[in-house]
């Protein structure tokens, strides 16, 4: 580990001091980067005003596609199902993150300034928040134009919204639904928030390397911020082979298995979780799945750290026969 000195900006050094913590009680510590995001990273630190308190935080990720969407809505109703207040953030232009929990598409973060000249003191709660399924609430970010901007300005817009509206002080767990697997700053500006990260993945290689990219870019966060990761889910598989053999690789964890229930995509079709669909055995198999899931985030997991593979190694383990 490098020794600490006058140059280490104050969050590496917490960050050293907790590795050398985990290390004495035989765990894997995160890699230390001197950077202020990362080694060679141009990134503004947050604010510590905006830091959300009081709240456990999620960030869900995975190649696009993948199903992240429709795991964050049911788990976010899972949650609700415990009991907990639950606000859901889904940070794609595509803004259909919370579509099952509303049962329609909701505008924008960003639409919605734009409507008022972003003069946000103008702006109600209910101007750009939902309630949806089991008093879930939910927002969309959204993102700029193609081609035109950032995501992390717009899901820092969204939490400085939250946060004046003071829409976080009675909220248990948040939970941010982030776009595919583009490891830029915007995609990773949920990551300066939340206290866990989750990968959502499938049984095959393409999946697998872009949940190999997400744990480089998470694990580059985790130096100088709280969030760890917690693991991922293998969805839409009926097999889990291919990830448990990643995972064996490179010190990672499967925390739940979805397999490819046709339910899931017909609960999408209805606008609907699977909470509010009938009890047929698959359905009722795949909400015990992702209560489990709840569970298991809400009691705290233990804080990973798997060491990303070269692409060269992640080819020779997955890429051929």
């Amino acid at each position: 580990m490098s020794p600490l000195d006058a140059k280490t900006p104050p969050a590496a050094k917490a960050a050293m001091r907790e590795a050398a913590g985990l290390e004495a009680r035989g765990l894997t510590a995160p890699p230390v980067l001197k950077g202020a995001d990362g080694e060679g990273s141009v990134q503004v630190h947050q604010d510590n005003s905006m830091k959300i308190e009081g709240a456990k935080v999620f960030s869900v990720y995975g190649k696009g596609g993948i199903g992240k969407s429709t795991t964050s809505s049911n788990l976010s109703a899972a949650f609700s199902k415990l009991g907990k207040r639950v606000l859901q953030i889904g940070c794609d232009p595509k803004h259909d993150s919370t579509f099952t929990l509303t049962g329609q598409l909701q505008p924008t973060v960003i639409d919605i300034l734009k409507e008022v000249d972003f003069h946000a003191e103008e702006l109600r709660p209910e101007d750009f928040v939902t309630e949806g399924y089991n008093g879930v609430m939910c927002i969309e970010a959204g993102g700029p134009p193609a081609g035109t901007g950032c995501g992390g300005y717009v899901v820092g817009q969204t939490v400085k919204l939250l946060k004046q509206h003071h829409l976080l002080d009675d909220t248990d767990v948040v939970l941010f639904d982030v776009l595919g697997d583009v490891v830029c700053g915007g995609f990773a500006a949920p990551l300066q928030h939340a206290d866990r990260a989750v990968i959502v993945t499938a049984n095959d290689f393409d999946s697998i390397y872009a949940m190999n990219r997400i744990i480089a870019a998470v694990q580059a966060k985790s130096t100088n911020y709280k969030v760890r990761l917690a693991g991922c889910v293998a969805n839409r598989s009926k097999d889990t082979d291919e990830v448990d053999r990643f995972c064996d690789k490179v010190g990672f964890k499967r925390i739940a298995h979805m397999p490819d229930y046709d339910a899931i995509r017909r609960s999408r079709l209805k606008k609907k979780t699977l909470f509010e669909m009938p009890d047929e055995e698959d359905i009722v198999m795949a909400r015990r799945e992702y209560i489990k899931l709840a569970e298991t985030l809400w009691n705290g997991t233990e804080p990973l750290a798997p060491q990303a593979m070269p692409d060269r190694d992640i080819f020779e383990l997955l890429g051929f026969d």
